[in-house]
Formats: C-alpha cells, sequence, structure tokens
C-alpha cells in the first residue's frame, strides 16, 4: 500500500524558492504581471492549467536547473517576489480608511474599536480560479471576488469552505446534443493549497460528532493575498469509505448528505476557527447553507461564559449577518424534522435544549399573534434560511429588487407586519474587476487611472475613462473581439466530437465565426427560470437575423443543467440541434464545460452581452456585470442588478419591469422584442461608421457604460457598502453586548463575566423573554382623536391611546401611528409618527392603563393611519429579536 502523501513543497534549486511562495498564493489568479513567470517555465501546460502549483510538480528537475542558471529568470523572479512582498506589507485602503483614519468618537481612537477585527466568510463554494473548481456558478464566484477584494483592500477576512474531491461536474456533450457529467477527482497534490498544520507539524483536524460516529475533517489552508482560506476535508483515511465521500460531490446527493455537508460547514467551520485561537466580530453566511454556524458561535460562547444558550445567542447574534441569494421560496434547504432529530438531537442536548426547541429556530411560525400562545407545525420541515434569520443580527439581499422580494418571501416569519418593514436590506452584488479584465482592458484603464485603481477609492475613475479617445476605444474593443474569436476556435477544435464540435460540422476551424463583425454572448447555467431559450422563440427569425448577408452578427455561448435538471438538458439539446441547421452553423459557436476559464474570455471579448430571466427571478446576476471594464455592453431583462444599472446610454433593457410569472404570451412578447433590438437597433448602431470606420454612437455608449457602471458594480463598492451598512454597525452591537465594564471605566474594554447577569447581553434577553412571555396581555383599551382648525390642505390632530399593558414594563414598547407608504409617490418607507407616553397608575412600571398622546399636522386625512404598537429596546435588533406587533384595528 502506498504511504499517504504529506503534500511536501517541491524541491527547487537556490535561486527559485521564490516560485513556491508565488505559485501558493492565488494572487497570480488576478494580479497577471507574474504570468510570463509559469509561461516561460511552461508554455504548454500553462495554457491548459493555468495553475503554478501544477507546474511546479510537473515540470522536469533538468528543467527548473537549467532555468535556476539563466541570470535574466532569477532577476525576472526575483522582482515578482519582491513586488509581492511589497505590495502585501503596503499599508491598505481599509487601514488608512477605517482603522487609522480619525474618529468622531474621540480624538484618540477609542471609537476604533468599533472596526472589525476579523470576519469570517462561510460559503459552501469559492470560485477563486479555475486550478481551484470547488465552485459550481455565480454563488461560488462571488465568494472568490469577494475574498480577492477583501487581500485588494485590507479588510481583515478568513474565508471557511469544503474541499470537494470532485466539485461540480465537467460537462461533455454528445453526437446528439445531450449532455453528459464527468467527476474527475481533484488530486489536492496539484492544487494551490496545503494541509494546514499545527506548530508541532501535525494536521489540523476537526471532530464532528454524527449519529453512531465520529467523522474527522483534515483541514487545507489556500491563500490569496492578505487572505486566508481554509477548506474542510472529509477525504480522512481514519474515516469510513462511506463518510469519507461527504465532501466528495458539490450540490449531489440527497436531504441527507446535503445536511451533512451543511453541518460541516457551519458547525465543524466554527469550531476550526475556535480551535485556531480565532475569534471573529463578524460571521457572515454567504446563503443558508452555512446556518449551522450561528449554532456553534453560541455554543462555544456557552461554554466560554458560563452561560445558557438563550442569551448565548442573544449575545452572539448582533455579530452575525446572513446574505440570501434565493429569489424563490423553493430555493432554501429544508430538512425533515425526523432527519434533523437523528442528526442534532445529542446536539440540541448539549446546547441545553430540547430538539422541539431546536426545530422551533427554523420553522413557521415562532409566534401566532392570532393565538395566545406559540404553535408549531410538527410535520413542518426545517428551513435553513429561517435559522439564519433568528441567529442573525442582520439580513440582506443581493440588490435593490431582491432585497424587495426578500422581505416578501420571509413576510412570514414577521405577522402583521408591512412588507417594507421585514428587516432585510440589500447590497447590490460587484465583480472583482482585476480578475475579469482583459490585458487589453487592464492596459487600457491603467494609463487613464492609474495602477492602483482598485486598491483604493474609485469614485473618479468615471471621469478619467470619459476621456478616452473614440478611436482609443474601438482598437480596444476590436482587439477584444478577435482574441475570442480565436479561443473559441481554439476551444470547439480541442472539445471532441460533439455536437457543436469541428467534427460535427464538417467545415474548417476557420470557417467558424468572423473576428470582425458584432458578436452577441452569453453563459450561464441552464434552467427554466433564466429563460436560456428565449432567442429560441422563433427559431426561423433567429436563423434569418444570424444568417442575411445584410445582418454579419454571430453569437458566442455556453453553459452547464444540473444534472438532475432534466428540463435544462433539453434546452441544451435544443441548442445543439438549432447549431445544426446548415446555414447556421458558421454563425454560432457553443463552448462545452462552462467555467471560469471561459467565462473569463467570454466576458472580455463580447460586444454585447444577453441575459432574459424571468423577473424577478434573477436575485443580481453578475456575468453582466463582468463585461463592462472590457467595454461589452449588455441587453438584459430588467432584473437583479440591471434594473438599477440600465440607463439609455448604457445598454438595452427588455421587459417592463413588472413581473408575470410564466405567462407564455408574454415571453412571446419579450422574444419578439428581443428579435427586434437585435434587428433594428443593435445591429445598424454597431455597423454605423464614419470616415474612418468608427461606430461614434456605438463608443459613446461603451464609453459610458465603462465610466458609470464598471465602478460601481465593482466588488471594492460593494465591501464598502458593506462596512459601512452592516460591518461596522453590527461589529459595534457585538461588543456592547459581550463587553463587561471594568468598575470605574467608564466604559472600557476590560472584565470578566463572573454570573449571566453581568453580560450585556441579558439586558436585553431579559427583555425579550418578557416580551414573548407578557405580549398577549397587552390591549389597546381605547383611542381618541380630536381634529382642530385646517390651513389649506393641513390637517392637525390630537390623538391619545390608553393601552392595557399586563406584565409588559412600561419602556419596553414603542406606540407609534402608521400610514402606508402613499400610492404612485416615491418614499423611502411608511409614514411613522411616536406617540409619547404619560405616567399610568403605577407611574411607569409594568401592567396597569398607559395613556399615550400624540400632535400631529399632516396633508393626509385621519383615516390613513392606524395606532399600533410594537415591542422596544434601546439596544435590541428589531424586529428580528422581537417581531410581535399589536394593531389598534
Amino acid at each position: 500500500m502506498m504511504a499517504q502523501p504529506r503534500y511536501t513543497h517541491p524541491v527547487v534549486p537556490p535561486g527559485l524558492e521564490g516560485l513556491v511562495e508565488m505559485a501558493l498564493d492565488l494572487r497570480w489568479s488576478w494580479s497577471h504581471s507574474v504570468d510570463e513567470v509559469w509561461e516561460r517555465l511552461d508554455p504548454e501546460l500553462w495554457e491548459i492549467t493555468h495553475n503554478p502549483w501544477h507546474i511546479l510538480q510537473t515540470v522536469a528537475q533538468t528543467r527548473l536547473e537549467r532555468f535556476a542558471a539563466d541570470p535574466s529568470f532569477l532577476q525576472l523572479v526575483r522582482h515578482h517576489v519582491h513586488e509581492r512582498r511589497k505590495s502585501l506589507a503596503a499599508v491598505p485602503w481599509f487601514a488608512k480608511t477605517y482603522v487609522n483614519a480619525p474618529t468622531e468618537a474621540s480624538d484618540d481612537g477609542a471609537g476604533r474599536t468599533q472596526v472589525p477585527d476579523l470576519i469570517a466568510y462561510f460559503s459552501m463554494e469559492f470560485g477563486l480560479s479555475e486550478a481551484l473548481p470547488i465552485y459550481s456558478g455565480g454563488l461560488g464566484i462571488l465568494a472568490g471576488d469577494y475574498l480577492k477584494t477583501a487581500s485588494d483592500l485590507g479588510v481583515p477576512m478568513v474565508g471557511v469552505g469544503l474541499l470537494w474531491q470532485q466539485g461540480y461536474f465537467r460537462q461533455g456533450l454528445n453526437a446528439d446534443g445531450q449532455q453528459i457529467e464527468f467527476f474527475p477527482f481533484n488530486d489536492p497534490g496539484q492544487l494551490p493549497l496545503m494541509p494546514l498544520r499545527d506548530d508541532h507539524g501535525e494536521w489540523v483536524t476537526v471532530a464532528i460528532s454524527f449519529p453512531r460516529r465520529t467523522v474527522r475533517l483534515r483541514v487545507w489552508e489556500v491563500t490569496a493575498g492578505r487572505v486566508k482560506l481554509y477548506l474542510l476535508d472529509a477525504n480522512n483515511p481514519v474515516n469510513s469509505p462511506a463518510d469519507r465521500g461527504l465532501t466528495a460531490e458539490l450540490y449531489g446527493g440527497g436531504a441527507e448528505l446535503r445536511l451533512q455537508q451543511e453541518m460541516i460547514l457551519g458547525i465543524a467551520g466554527w469550531r476550526l476557527l475556535h480551535e485556531l485561537g480565532l475569534d471573529p466580530d463578524i460571521c457572515h453566511l454567504n446563503e443558508g447553507h452555512a446556518a449551522f454556524a450561528v449554532l456553534e458561535r453560541a455554543r462555544t460562547f456557552m461554554q466560554s461564559r458560563g452561560v445558557a444558550f438563550e442569551l448565548a445567542l442573544t449575545a452572539t447574534r448582533a455579530g452575525n449577518l446572513f446574505t440570501t441569494h434565493t429569489p424563490v421560496e423553493a430555493g432554501f434547504d429544508r430538512f425533515p424534522a425526523a432527519l434533523l432529530s437523528e442528526y442534532l438531537g445529542q446536539y440540541a442536548a448539549e446546547l441545553g435544549m430540547g430538539m422541539e426547541q431546536l426545530l422551533a429556530l427554523g420553522r413557521l411560525p415562532r409566534w401566532d399573534t392570532t393565538a395566545a400562545h406559540a404553535t408549531e407545525d410538527h410535520d413542518e420541515p426545517f428551513n435553513m434560511a429561517y435559522l439564519a434569520i433568528r441567529g442573525s443580527g442582520a439580513v440582506n439581499g443581493v440588490s435593490r429588487l431582491h432585497g424587495e422580494v426578500s422581505r416578501s418571501l420571509f413576510q412570514r416569519l414577521f405577522p402583521r407586519r408591512p412588507a417594507q418593514e421585514v428587516p432585510v436590506g440589500h447590497v447590490t452584488n460587484g465583480v472583482h474587476v482585476p480578475s475579469w479584465d482583459s490585458p487589453e482592458a487592464d492596459a487600457l484603464w491603467t494609463r487613464h487611472c492609474g495602477k492602483e485603481r482598485w486598491l483604493d477609492g474609485v469614485s473618479d475613475l468615471g471621469d478619467k475613462i470619459r476621456s478616452i479617445s473614440d478611436e482609443e476605444l474601438w482598437a480596444f474593443r476590436d482587439k477584444n473581439r478577435r482574441k475570442l474569436i480565436q479561443m473559441a476556435r481554439d476551444h470547439v477544435e480541442r472539445q471532441g466530437p460533439v455536437a457543436g464540435s469541428l467534427e460535427s460540422m464538417g467545415v474548417d476551424v476557420s470557417c467558424l465565426c468572423d473576428p470582425a463583425i458584432l458578436t452577441l454572448g452569453f453563459a450561464r447555467r441552464f434552467t427554466s427560470y433564466k429563460r436560456v431559450n428565449l432567442l429560441l422563440h422563433d427559431a426561423d427569425r433567429l436563423e434569418r437575423i444570424l444568417c442575411a448577408p445584410e445582418s454579419r452578427v454571430q453569437l458566442v455561448l455556453s453553459g452547464k443543467a444540473h444534472p438532475a435538471d432534466t428540463a435544462g438538458k433539453a434546452m441544451i439539446q435544443q441548442w445543439t440541434e438549432f447549431i445544426r441547421r446548415c446555414r447556421v452553423r458558421p454563425h454560432i459557436l457553443y463552448l462545452v464545460d462552462y467555467d471560469m476559464g471561459i467565462a473569463e474570455h467570454l466576458v472580455q471579448g463580447v460586444d454585447v452581452w444577453i441575459n432574459t430571466p424571468r423577473r424577478p427571478w434573477e436575485a443580481s446576476g453578475t456575468s453582466g456585470m463582468k463585461v463592462l471594464v472590457n467595454g461589452g455592453l449588455n441587453l438584459s431583462e430588467l432584473d437583479g442588478w440591471w434594473a438599477e444599472g440600465y440607463s439609455p446610454e448604457v445598454g438595452w433593457a427588455l421587459g417592463d419591469g413588472q413581473e408575470h410569472d410564466h405567462d407564455a404570451a408574454w415571453d412571446a412578447a419579450e422574444a419578439e422584442a428581443l428579435y427586434d433590438l437585435i434587428e433594428s437597433v443593435i445591429i445598424p448602431e454597431f455597423y454605423e461608421r464614419d470616415e474612418r470606420g468608427i461606430p461614434r454612437r456605438w463608443v459613446a455608449r461603451v464609453r459610458e457604460s465603462m465610466a458609470q457602471l464598471a465602478p460601481h458594480f465593482s466588488s471594492n463598492r460593494m465591501l464598502d457598502d458593506y462596512l459601512q451598512r452592516y460591518y461596522l454597525p453590527l461589529t459595534a452591537s457585538y461588543r456592547a453586548r459581550v463587553t463587561v465594564p471594568s468598575p470605574g471605566s467608564d466604559g472600557a474594554v476590560g472584565g470578566t463575566v463572573t454570573t449571566a447577569g453581568d453580560l450585556p447581553a441579558a439586558r436585553v434577553e431579559t427583555w425579550r423573554r418578557q416580551v414573548v412571555e407578557h405580549w398577549p396581555e397587552l390591549r389597546f383599551v381605547d383611542f381618541r382623536a380630536s381634529v382642530h382648525e385646517e390651513t389649506g390642505d393641513l390637517h392637525s390632530y390630537t390623538l391619545e391611546v390608553v393601552l392595557e399593558l399586563g406584565g409588559l414594563p412600561h419602556d419596553g414598547i414603542r406606540v407609534e401611528l402608521y400610514a402606508d407608504p402613499i400610492p404612485g409617490v416615491a418614499a423611502d418607507g411608511p409614514e411613522i409618527h411616536r406617540f409619547a407616553p404619560l405616567t399610568g397608575p403605577d407611574d411607569g412600571h409594568a401592567g396597569g392603563h398607559h395613556v399615550y398622546t400624540l400632535s400631529l399636522s399632516s396633508t393626509r386625512p385621519l383615516a390613513d393611519f392606524t395606532p399600533r404598537a410594537v415591542p422596544w429596546h434601546p439596544d435590541a435588533l428589531l424586529p428580528l429579536e422581537a417581531e410581535q406587533i399589536l394593531w389598534y384595528r
């Protein structure tokens, strides 16, 4: 039997040690200046794999020794090692902007304690590079872009994920255009990562209990600039063969396997950080897959502070952020109660609760306002999104429209609250621009905006781009398109005897597409809601558009369907059947096995990126953002990010901005509109050339798209939004809950918790328990209103409310006057006015009748307003921690 490999560093000759350092830092996946090193070492292997670590593991020792004797190569390596170290040692944007910047709190920097020391970012997949294939699509690509941006900007962050032995499947197509799935093994020895070892050289492992056994997970470390990504791996020889496969396939298997994987990500993932001595202020859940982390974070807090679970969750909740990417209810992971009980029964006991109490965290409703007590449906499955919401201090969607959709999806968690008040905000996604710009785009932006443009603020980049001449922009765009067509031809030549390949077409590769003509493109997961086949609604018309002599337009596309998505597979087959049409063959290229490498070439080269999802099911979408820096234009449904980004001078919109569900007639109408836009607007504008051969109107649109949209839809803006809207306030709230001031320190950090009551979070938890117990006792006794003189359209009211508080504290609620937003009038939200309390018979303590008054001047009639009572505590996260509400009517 072969010995287990230790995954040691390859032996390199003296002078080339820097190669190991650079190869193990995925910074090379977006800082392309070092590409020349790997290209010189092995041009063919670099072209195929784009994996420096694999090159070092593969290249012959004699070849390395020849390069070690080459002074010019040694100088090249030293230069890039020096540049890497200098870049990582430089004071980054985050330190200059937040850590070292003066604060309003004080001149001596006391306010800086609200800056997070560490953010832990949990995700089921990370798309950092095609050399580390542990991603499936948009969610993972976003996570990879997020870590890269954190590295560039110096935001203190660590990633937590799983090392997938096979990852997502690799795609093939047979001669009939049917998708075939392959699952090649990810050999860790050839991936740019290393075992995480402790101070004694021991491979770090984390244990997690499953029914009747313990699974031990090995931990791998990935370096991405300043950021570390830790990957948990069940393929450990000490585990059973079945358990070694727990981290084999991304998004494969049934409910039990998915539950095990999500327990590994959330529970074992947080446990790893704890065992490494890392104590993040912020735990960021990228989708509900990682929601179990909120339980494990609370459990470790219980153990360290000696408090009960409810108090531990209240203390740690403030430091958790849940980002949802799902626009439909069916997209949330759910698990049967019996399955959860089998796997988490013992864990619930460790949390000091019964299984029903744990299940309640993932069920509806937590409180039924029509009943006098909490109720549960014992057959209801456990919803991971609900757990994430109940365990987090804030929740956000990934575009403005998705925030609205998510508030509707989660409204059932907040019974009788208006949709506008469901506590879901939004941060619109962005892309890590250096990962997606072409060499030509990088050179152009560097000339006009500077080399450090994506390492700092992006506010002034637009004006600099607007100074670029038409001639320079058009030459840049033309070169990008030509490179794409050459790459696509090469890919088709390599992809084997499948539909759309050279063999099935029976033509020479040079006959496929024309590098000089208008190129449309798209690539995405093939599934019904994305309407990938909208362009095929009238296949004959599409053929005429592509093949007419005067048309001069072509299409490059790519994408996979999930192995279980038969409808998505049928869409792929429909496209391959269309491509087989004799006239069509030279005008469309279908690139098999869509991955980051293909995506990179596509977004760099297409003239127009097409996206046709069914609104509002595209939560955000980032593929269209990636074309912006490269001068590509967008033709998209007004959904996701494009609903925010679109204006007539930067691209084209499809749809009317409304939802039409599965309306076949509407799909047909949008297909016709799509054909009309391509045929009557886009093609003529592209070929409207002046005497110098430049399409001035087209170039003006390209320039404005680059200037307006590329900086705004960058991950730089996205990460700064997360900092300002969530990370900084959540850090302040979390620290306020868990830090006990030393006696006489006037709020300074210090002190050790000796009892649960010492913990500041205990005040919030005590209040929350009072609300849960006594809210059913609250009732409106009376409501009186007086109307005073009217001046024009202005009405003056004096309002008085009498409430029976029952066992609620007087200062534990607020009484408000509420009115819905005026239809058709833009507003941030509903109109709310707060009543002022008068002392009751008990002089403001719990119980008895209490009177609240309000004087109001408004142009709205009194009938628009309704009194209501809501829970209130100055330190609570509302309404996440108390969703109760009582309306007067």
